[in-house]
């Protein structure tokens, strides 16, 4: 199903396919010459065309956030599947389901004792769970301290309970905070170690330890060595966000997606601009308010994606959004912004905004817009 621009109805999820295409290939190619598997986080598209277009660059194996992406892929012929979240219990029936349908799922742990309810199901249904370890590599989020004892009892746990131990992984979140080169690569250098040295420390307890996974766009493409890793599980490459652009690792044309919204109405004596793309399609994720620069909801640009400095989405109701000039004073905003006129919306958070959305509308070279459509749910 193809439609011009100008007829669509907005709010509408805009992907720029030549720059997410260009996207895929840098990532895929740095992975490449630094000689690791790419397993790309699918999360931030949630969508079949993009997932495809990822594999056909050379990506090998997909990383999934929910059990529904991982059905989803596995329906449409994708077979390694790792579910990178710790595996609560009440979904292990849902897990088992998709390996005996023959999908090669994976599953992540980083604790004794959801490593022990793996077993005692995979037990009970004489099933041999493969199974990772999270690392905690810079304190942000999950997984279990490189020096901790409970790393190699975990590991040891799932090897004498029968599980297969994939190997270890981390994700180096706290990277969205950085915005220098040097930070960066120093970033990605500690998350290349800890994963690795987590992989030697279970390997000298005598058990088999074969891969180490680690991933962050920022890291993957700030690293300098990749010695010892043997797959990188960046997501947000494809489209790129603002807060990708405050940290530093891409430009303004290589943001691959955008909110097409339509000109409401105006506040002239506040200089306000109304649109209707509120929160409801740009999300609340204000991820940019910490970093040196703050794009409100949004960075404005024309229709045709060109940026309007000092235009931002400032303030954001349901179904209202409002776009404020730096130099409001001076514009006549009626004129410029007349009702009716369409403008794009680049969003901070690529993964927050896809998921207000139920499909894309995916814009190729020649202009033509096609319908991809986006998964919901758990």
């Amino acid at each position: 199903m193809t439609a011009s621009i100008p007829l669509l109805d907005t709010p509408v999820a805009l992907i720029d396919v030549p720059r997410m295409q260009r996207n895929i290939q840098r990532m895929q190619q740095r992975m490449d010459t630094l000689g690791v598997r790419l397993r790309p986080h699918i999360k931030t598209s949630k969508c079949l065309p993009v997932i495809q277009a990822q594999i056909a660059a050379g990506a090998n194996g997909v990383t999934v956030s929910t059990l529904k992406e991982a059905q989803h892929c596995f329906a449409a012929g994708i077979q390694d599947i790792f579910y990178a979240v710790a595996m609560a219990p009440g979904k292990l029936a849902q897990a088992l389901t998709l390996r005996r349908q023959g999908c090669r799922l994976s599953i992540l742990t980083d604790s004794l004792t959801a490593a022990r309810a793996i077993v005692d199901f995979g037990q009970q249904h004489d099933e041999r769970f493969e199974v990772w370890i999270e690392i905690d590599c810079d304190g942000h989020r999950s997984g279990v301290r490189v020096e901790d004892d409970s790393l190699v009892g975990i590991a040891r746990l799932l090897d004498e309970g029968g599980m297969q131990l994939c190997g270890v992984m981390t994700h180096a979140g706290s990277s969205y905070e950085l915005d220098t080169p040097d930070a960066l690569q120093a970033l990605a250098e500690q998350e290349r170690n800890l994963c690795v040295r987590a992989a030697q420390r279970i390997r000298e307890a005598g058990l088999a330890c074969p891969e180490v996974s680690i991933g962050s766009t920022p890291t993957a493409l700030s690293a300098q060595n990749l010695e010892g890793v043997t797959e990188v599980r960046a997501g947000v490459y494809v489209f790129f966000d603002l807060v990708m652009h405050n940290v530093g690792v891409c430009q303004a044309g290589e943001l691959a997606l955008s909110v097409l919204t339509t000109v409401i109405g105006h506040q002239q004596e506040k200089g306000w601009i109304i649109t209707d793309a509120g929160w409801m399609a740009m999300s609340r994720d204000r991820g940019t308010q910490r970093q040196s620069r703050d794009f409100g909801y949004g960075q404005v640009c024309s229709e045709t994606g060109d940026w309007i400095d000092g235009a931002l989405l400032t303030s954001a109701n349901q179904e209202h959004g409002i776009i404020t000039l730096t130099n409001a004073e001076h514009v006549d905003i009626t004129a410029r912004f007349p009702i009716g006129s369409r403008l794009r919306i680049l969003p901070n958070h690529a993964c927050a905004t896809g998921a207000q959305f139920p499909h894309y509308l995916a814009c190729d070279a020649t202009g033509q817009v096609h319908n991809w459509s986006r998964l919901h749910g758990w």
